[in-house]
């Protein structure tokens, strides 16, 4: 019977070590210094100013985030197509490049609390047809009652008959278009927006579909005031969940430090100001 009782309570003191071990170590796996990649060129979100400096919204989110998780960050630029595959190779630890919440993304990389909304718009030169586009200034959910939804896509998908719409490769506005209007009209891919603003603004292309609060932001240059937003806001379905910080789905700790910093991030204001100062809008929702 002694030797029964010595023996359990070795084994509980075993597991009591493991448990207290496993404690320590998921404590120390706070890291001290991040990666943390951008495109830098998705202006006014994150781009590349003349300098070779990286600059924008989710710069100096990124650095206020880093701030409020007590940890040294270094922000790298990286080409869009790349920033999953490189985060999953573990070339850098989190992704910042107004990259929205979607369940195909979902399935191989996690992410964040959003920290922005997600709403797409088509922007068309002012003296286009298409500027006429039905719905302008109204919000179609995509996500909404598909009977509502046709009946919105349905006019504007027969005034866009024929025309050429630019669009960021692997983005969410291309799926978009091939999902909703592919019909219609000739998706043409860039490997960056400002591509396909310049195609836009060379009249090459009809329009472009990109992030409403980018757009809006365009709109103010004075190269752009020959352009405005046609159309309604589409939100909801493969415009998904809301803009985050992409993550390794195994890094759960350095979600959580995300997490804990964007909201509070929120709650005080900082990211509406960072919102008013880059976009001219708020992002409150």
């Amino acid at each position: 019977m002694k030797t029964l009782i010595l023996a359990s309570t070795l084994l509980l003191a075993a597991v009591s070590a493991t448990i207290g071990s496993a404690a320590t170590a998921t404590a120390q796996t706070k890291p001290a210094a991040i990666t943390i990649a951008t495109e830098g060129a998705y202006e006014p979100w994150n781009f590349t100013t003349p300098g070779g400096k990286l600059d924008g919204l989710e710069i100096d989110l990124a650095n206020d985030l880093c701030a409020r998780m007590a940890v040294r960050c270094t922000i790298v630029a990286q080409d869009w197509d790349g920033l999953i595959p490189a985060l999953n190779a573990r070339k850098f630890d989190a992704i910042m490049a107004s990259m929205i919440v979607t369940e195909k993304r979902l399935a191989v990389i996690g992410f964040s609390e959003p920290y922005a909304p997600t709403a797409a718009a088509i922007m068309v030169e002012k003296t286009s047809p298409l500027a006429r586009l039905p719905g302008t200034g109204t919000t179609v959910d995509l996500g909404g009652d598909p009977a509502k939804v046709k009946a919105a896509l349905d006019p504007i998908a027969a005034q866009l008959k024929g025309k050429s719409i630019g669009t960021q490769t692997a983005t969410s506005n291309t799926t978009f278009l091939e999902k909703y209007l592919k019909d219609s009209v000739t998706v043409r891919e860039y490997k960056t927006t400002e591509q396909h603003d310049l195609d836009l603004q060379a009249g090459r292309i009809d329009g472009v579909v990109a992030q409403k609060s980018s757009l809006t932001a365009l709109l103010a240059k004075p190269d752009y005031q020959a352009f405005t937003l046609a159309g309604p806001t589409f939100v909801g379905d493969v415009f998904g969940k809301g803009i985050a910080v992409g993550l390794r789905k195994d890094d759960t700790v350095l979600k959580e430090m995300f997490d804990k910093a964007i909201l509070a991030a929120k709650a005080d204001g900082t990211i509406d100001k960072l919102a008013q100062k880059w976009l001219k809008t708020s992002l409150m929702n």
